[in-house]
């Protein structure tokens, strides 16, 4: 997911909060961050967090994509009834992934399903990668 796109989604979100939820959420952040949200920019800047607690408040990835990478030419075919399994295509569409990789396997999983296609077509000499 793109920076802006989840920026927009957080501005939306942050939309919704009533004026209690806001106030928490402000409470939450000053202490997280360890800044005072009550200084203005005339009196001092905002004291800035380490980039570490930032990544806390970014929820964590919930959906993976898988690309298959690189196909050993002697595993192609046992790796290709992975690809058909996986994806749901037919023969040709799934030998046109095996052929031309890198290619895109699926989107969206979850980190455990992402996971197993990994080790199983690693298992058998391919690659694959996880974003």
């Amino acid at each position: 997911m793109s920076e802006n796109v989840t920026i927009n989604n957080i501005i939306a979100q942050l939309k919704t909060l009533n004026l209690i939820q806001t106030a928490e959420l402000v409470k939450e952040i000053e202490i997280v961050f360890n800044v005072d949200a009550t200084t203005t920019i005339h009196q001092q800047p905002l004291a800035v967090a380490p980039a570490a607690a930032a990544v806390e408040l970014i929820e964590e990835k919930t959906a993976f994509d898988v690309t298959l990478t690189e196909v050993p030419g002697d595993k192609k075919i046992p790796i290709l009834k992975i690809v058909r399994s996986v994806t749901g295509l037919g023969l040709k569409e799934s030998k046109d992934i095996v052929d031309n990789v890198p290619k895109l396997l699926k989107e969206g999983l979850t980190k455990e399903e992402s996971e197993k296609i990994k080790k199983e077509i690693e298992d058998l000499g391919g690659k694959v990668t996880i974003k």
